[in-house]
């Protein structure tokens, strides 16, 4: 990496990808999410699974405040012209990248903070960790995706009623509107993200690829242009390791599926 902000570690086929300014609670600002578009780059080309965690004691509060307000000032230069909005460039290499991501929560998980653990895939959340959309008592609107994302998750009005109040959910209240979908003790987050990930990772690429990347377009479809959709990739060429598969399935080699809850 070429930033001390974000921090990437590769075990096997995991990539582990940490936010690294714990003196600021992890605020996102834009040298991060360079350094965080580059890592989950890397990770899209050498792993087969990413990892999004904080280093210190929260995932991320958000935006740099500092950053923002620095922008708004009256004299402050402003743009010749308009550029890809760099929020939503980094976050979609990670919700519609070449590889799943599951993010290990802790601590605040707050405003844009939110916004990037919705692009993961699956959110594992400790018991420390507190959920919240504060921009619009800061006389913001969300800017990093989470109007499209947070709201296809919880709906319009658990959305509504987090930006309209400020209110903060704890991980039990996350996973019933499915910002978490496992919730540990405090500390434990990593460890249940390392564990998850491993099991995604035993999923032929392709597999995991149609679940991040088509699963969700089918979501967006008419009926009738979401079966089409699914005929099309049933009808993809498959990888030989898919051959190979059901053939140790049909021969009785292949292990037998755990039919418990992963909690």
């Amino acid at each position: 990496m070429t930033s001390d902000l974000v921090t990437y570690e590769l075990e096997d086929n995991i990539a582990l990808i940490g936010l690294n300014r714990p003196d600021k609670r992890n605020a996102i600002n834009d040298d991060l999410l360079r350094a965080l578009s580059e890592a989950v780059t890397r990770a899209g080309d050498e792993a087969d699974v990413g990892i999004l965690f904080g280093h210190g004691p929260n995932f991320s509060s958000g935006l740099d405040l500092a950053q923002l307000a620095e922008r708004l000032r009256p004299d402050a230069p402003y743009p010749r012209k308009r550029k890809r909005y760099i929020w939503h460039t980094a976050f979609d290499l990670i919700a519609r990248g070449t590889v799943p991501f599951v993010a290990a929560l802790h601590g605040a998980t707050i405003g844009g903070g939110l916004e990037l653990a919705a692009a993961a895939h699956l959110r594992v959340a400790d018991e420390t960790t507190e959920f919240g959309l504060p921009e619009g008592q800061r006389g913001i609107f969300v800017g990093g995706g989470g109007s499209v994302r947070i709201q296809r998750i919880v709906g319009y009005t658990v959305m509504a009623d987090m930006m309209l109040t400020g209110r903060i959910l704890n991980a039990e209240e996350a996973r019933q509107v499915h910002l978490a979908q496992y919730v540990v003790p405090p500390g434990q987050a990593l460890a249940k993200a390392r564990e998850i990930a491993g099991k995604i990772a035993m999923n032929t690429p392709q597999t995991n690829w149609q679940i991040t990347n088509v699963l969700p377009r089918i979501g967006e479809l008419s009926h009738d242009d979401g079966l089409f959709m699914e005929y099309l990739n049933t009808s993809m060429t498959r990888p030989p390791e898919a051959r190979q598969r059901l053939n140790e399935f049909l021969e009785k080699k292949a292990s037998r599926l755990k039919l418990r809850n992963m909690e």
